[in-house]
């Protein structure tokens, strides 16, 4: 009775042992952390919809910073100019100009969690 138990238990313990010696150490997937760096921009101009818009990016490592504006209803420009790192989180001011102006407002997201 006892070796009815032990049979199935080796079976189980040498298709996991196949599992996990299954991939070679070069298929595992790995976490690499290159510098990335990278930067676009680009804008719409319509005269047509009246749709007018920019916005730019650019990250160097952990460092991420951008701005994007667009034109609203009422015909002011709203932008926004962000920048966003490891040790600062996010953080954002906008600012508008023209049409029914408000104060600038500042936003500051929470810190990352690494």
């Amino acid at each position: 009775m006892q070796q009815t138990k032990v049979v199935p238990c080796i079976a189980v313990l040498a298709v996991l042992l196949a599992t996990v010696n299954a991939f070679p150490e070069h298929l595992v997937d790995e976490q690499h952390y290159d510098h990335t760096q990278y930067k676009f921009e680009y804008a719409v101009h319509d005269p047509h919809t009246g749709d007018v818009k920019e916005q730019w990016e650019s990250r160097d490592g952990d460092a991420v910073k951008g701005s994007y504006s667009l034109k609203e209803a009422d015909g002011g420009t709203r932008t926004v100019e962000y920048h966003a790192d490891k040790h600062n989180g996010f953080v954002a001011v906008v600012k508008k100009a023209g049409g029914h102006s408000k104060p600038e407002i500042t936003y500051h997201g929470a810190k990352p969690h690494y």
